[in-house]
């Protein structure tokens, strides 16, 4: 009989399993310990199970009181968050002292800023792991909780709370989400219970039912996969786009964005694009959006038209990750800077005209740094850095349509109690990377404890904690799984 698998929690004080009940009636009989007023009735079923665990019962007492798993796959229990909140409050140093003297009470000013210079912002803070406060300021002068880093992303004129920040935006849709807009649930009745905002960072997948959060929240500043709208309280939160948003780059905001974005991203290098970059998480497998249809007309334009077998759309395809790895190689980038997903400089340089164009004699394997000179202001090749293997799309030499990485079969294919072939393909994968080690027998089409436990192992090796590593594969995990 095989040993067996237990969750990875702390037993409640009132657990029934033999080693708790052995602690407790240990420290029953102590001198010194209390008998917390337990009923001599009840302290006697505690030895009798004892004595039954010491003489090697098969099973143990049933545990009416244990912890239980979440009832929904892939929402970690605890990540609901408590996030009390400060009030409206103008900037703060960080010792707490007033930095700009202004008018709490006044008129509605939104400053014009860009989306990515509010996903970097946000970025900055996640990087930061800013701890979460409703009574500190951080060296920017912004509160340490939700609203206050939401007034920071937004570049608001002072701290807001979250009966406030509705003031700012402009109520949307679900389908009109933008990276940069929030989702806003403010309960008038007790503002400090569940009242929390978020920022959006874009689409986990197509079926528009995760995306990518950035919040501040206990501990610290984080960035995950969240299930639409929140893990609790779903339906009450509302979401705002910023009144204040310019579709040109602010003079002298520079798109910055943290290390590893890829797609030749250069610290302060902003392009002078009439569309802003969206994010990376607009494009890659799964990405259904305008943006994606943007990015292959540019592509097109600049001597990708045969990657395509038909019109640029909207969902991201082989034919959109081959054509910006042909165009990143032009520019003679290598590694994470083509990695067939478009980074900051990739965009400006698309949506300016500037850059070398894709060469007409490119294929997969070949290199880059030959393309033709492009618009005005072609500029030298960059040399890039890093190793991470192109993750657009990628095949056999000539064959551009053939995906390297499989398609994402969308997150009903991993859950408890389901068979298909896409559960065995990840769990051989696994093995192939070296996370097979929850594999008793070899991977199968059945969804188990094995293959949870082998991704989560995998998702905790790329550095993610928390929700992000709760073992079931989303399109970031079996992105970088197959790449």
């Amino acid at each position: 009989m095989g040993s067996p698998v237990f969750e990875e929690f702390d037993p409640g004080s009132e657990c029934e399993c033999p080693g708790c009940v052995s602690r407790r009636r240990t420290a029953a009989n102590s001198p010194t310990a209390p008998s917390a007023g337990r009923p001599v009735a009840h302290r006697a079923v505690i030895v009798a199970t004892a004595a039954a665990a010491a003489l090697g019962a098969a099973h143990a007492v049933p545990a009416s009181a244990a912890p239980r798993a979440p009832d929904r796959p892939g929402v970690p229990a605890g990540d609901e968050p408590d996030t009390p909140q400060g009030g409206k409050a103008p900037l703060h140093g960080p010792a707490g002292r007033p930095a700009r003297p202004q008018e709490v009470a006044g008129p509605v000013r939104t400053p014009p800023t860009t989306r990515a210079d509010i996903i970097r912002r946000a970025r900055d803070w996640v990087s930061a792991e800013v701890p979460y406060s409703m009574n500190s300021y951080w060296y920017d002068g912004y509160r340490q909780d939700c609203s206050g880093f939401v007034s920071m992303a937004w570049g608001l004129p002072g701290n807001e709370w979250t009966g406030s920040l509705h003031q700012y935006g402009t109520r949307i849709t679900k389908e009109q989400l933008q990276p940069g807009d929030i989702l806003l649930f403010h309960n008038p009745s007790d503002p400090e219970k569940g009242s929390h905002v978020v920022l959006f960072g874009g689409w986990t997948d197509y079926t528009h039912s995760y995306y990518i959060v950035y919040e501040q929240t206990r501990p610290t500043t984080r960035r995950q996969a969240t299930p639409y709208a929140y893990w609790s309280h779903s339906s009450r939160y509302v979401p705002y786009r910023y009144k204040g948003l310019t579709t040109a780059a602010t003079p002298g905001a520079g798109i910055q964005t943290a290390a590893g974005d890829g797609g030749g991203n250069k610290p302060g290098a902003a392009g002078a694009a009439a569309t802003p970059f969206p994010g990376r998480a607009a494009f890659g497998p799964g990405a259904d959006n305008r943006y994606v249809t943007e990015l292959g007309r540019l592509l097109v334009e600049r001597g990708g038209a045969r990657f395509y077998t038909s019109g640029p759309g909207p969902r991201w395809s082989a034919s959109d990750g081959w054509a910006t790895v042909a165009f990143q190689q032009a520019q003679g980038w290598r590694g994470a800077d083509a990695d067939g997903i478009p980074g900051p400089r990739t965009w400006a340089l698309l949506v300016s005209g500037r850059g070398r164009n894709i060469d007409p004699g490119w294929s997969p394997g070949a290199g880059g740094g030959s393309g033709t000179a492009g618009g005005s202001g072609g500029s030298a090749p960059v040399t890039g850095s890093g190793g991470r293997p192109a993750t657009g799309a990628a095949g056999s030499p000539g064959a551009p349509t053939r995906p390297r990485v499989p398609a994402y079969p969308g997150r009903d294919r991993f859950r408890p109690g389901v068979q298909n072939a896409y559960v065995t393909q990840l769990g051989k994968q696994l093995v192939k990377k070296g996370f097979g080690g929850p594999y008793t027998a070899g991977p199968g089409p059945r969804w188990g404890a094995a293959d949870r436990r082998a991704v989560e192992a995998f998702q905790r090796a790329q550095g993610w904690r928390g929700g992000a590593a709760d073992g079931y594969p989303g399109p970031e995990t079996w992105r970088r799984l197959f790449s």
